[in-house]
Parts: structure tokens; sequence; C-alpha cells
């Protein structure tokens, strides 16, 4: 275990500037044109209730903390290990705690509405999944939901993001996650794809979309030719999967 919190301790130190090219000063309009696609990513998914008390967890640059600000949820924070990272996100402004989410989930029982983890789960180890998502159940209000991002091992090019960081430990599926978020008493899961967004953004991205719906079909002829089924589905690199602690 030392061996791997070293090797994290010497990635994470300076992880935004080595592994992620980010600038010193967060880009508060970049930030802005990333945040549009993820109200079409996210819909149905936010509370209602602006004052709901949200965390995201390995919360990097902090573009997420700035498209929950700039939607009006005000309740917010983020956790990040990497000191890099901390700097860079408190810009938003935001409350950022630098600390292991691990311990941060552990001692924050029933706490959140909604906890958000932007490709975060791929980088621990099996039982530090299982930990994970154990301690965002535990974290969770009733009702409170959980989204994750990840590299979808589904996708034909699912090895691109899989193994484009070297702190990536394991991969998953839609069928893996779901799997292990019901495993640590979440429900009502579901699985969407991140790929171009439909309408609402930009005529281009409207266009790849109808691309993309083709391209779709084809990897489920695919499967089904293979195997006798479709598959999941869900085949572009990246993909998110939502589920809720009941009451």
């Amino acid at each position: 275990m030392n061996n791997i919190q070293d090797y994290r301790s010497r990635i994470y130190e300076r992880y935004a500037t080595n592994f992620q090219d980010s600038p010193a000063t967060f880009d508060y309009e970049a930030s802005a044109r990333w945040g549009r696609a993820y109200h079409y990513y996210f819909r149905s998914w936010l509370p209602a209730n602006r004052d709901a008390r949200i965390v995201d967890l390995a919360c990097g640059g902090g573009k997420l903390l700035h498209f929950f600000k700039t939607d009006g949820y005000d309740n917010t924070m983020g956790v990040d290990i990497s000191p890099e990272q901390v700097l860079l996100s408190r810009q938003v402004p935001a409350e950022v705690k630098l600390a292991n989410v691990l311990d941060f989930l552990e001692v924050n029982p029933n706490s959140f509405d909604l906890i958000t983890a932007l490709d975060l789960v791929e980088h621990f180890h099996k039982p530090e999944v299982l930990r994970f998502l154990d301690g965002c159940a535990n974290a969770l209000c009733p009702n409170g939901r959980l989204i994750l991002q990840t590299p979808n091992a589904d996708s034909p090019w699912g090895t691109t993001h899989r193994y484009n960081d070297f702190t990536h430990e394991v991969g998953f599926n839609p069928n893996s996650i779901t799997r292990l978020l019901r495993l640590a008493g979440l429900l009502e899961i579901e699985c969407r794809e991140q790929g171009p967004v439909p309408y609402g953004y930009s005529i281009v991205s409207s266009l790849r979309s109808v691309s993309w719906a083709t391209i779709r079909l084809f990897l489920k002829f695919w499967n089904i030719s293979e195997t006798g089924g479709a598959g999941s589905g869900i085949f572009t690199r990246i993909f998110f999967v939502s589920g809720i602690k009941k009451s």
C-alpha cells in the first residue's frame, strides 16, 4: 500500500501540469463552452432544488463546479487529492478540500443530494472501487443521486481512454458498473453515452449526432451478427452512469 501511495503522490503532486496540460489560470470561457454539453448529458438527473447539497469528487480543474455555479447551484463543494488541481478549482471560486475522496466519503454520512465523479472510478484498484461505491452510498442522503463518468470498455475505441492515463487501474462497461452500483445499494441505474449533442449545441454537433446514430446501428448489427444480441447500446468512448440511494 505504501508503494501505491508513493506512486500516486508523485504523479498527483503536479497532475494538472504533467498529465492534464492545464493552464495555471481558470479559463471561464472554455469552461462555459464545455458545460453547455453537460446540460444535455445530465438532463433529468440534476436536483430540482437549487439549494441541494452537491459534491464533485476529483473536481480537477473545476469545470463542473463552474457548471453548477452558473446553473444556480450554490451549495456545492469539490474534493481533490492533487494540490495543483485544488488551487485551480478554487479560482471558480468554490469550496474545495484537499483530501483523499475515500476518506472524505466515510466521514460524511448522509450529507449530499448529488455526488458527481467524472473520470475518477477508473483510477482505483478493485478493492478501492468497492470502498468508493460503498462510500458514495454512505454519503448520499436518501433519494440522493450518484453520477459517474468513465471510459467505456464496450466501445471499439475504449482502450484509447483506458490506457490514456498511467493512473488508470481498471475498466468498466455498462453491465459491470451497473452490477457494482447495485451491489452498493443504488437503484434506478441508467447509463448514457457521451456523444455529440443532437440539439441545442451547434449545427456541427447535430450533424455529428446523425452520423453517430448510423454508426451505432452498425455496431449493434456487428454485435447481433457475432453474439446474437445487440449489446449495451452504449458505444461512445466515455459513458455516464447514474444511480439513486433509496430511503
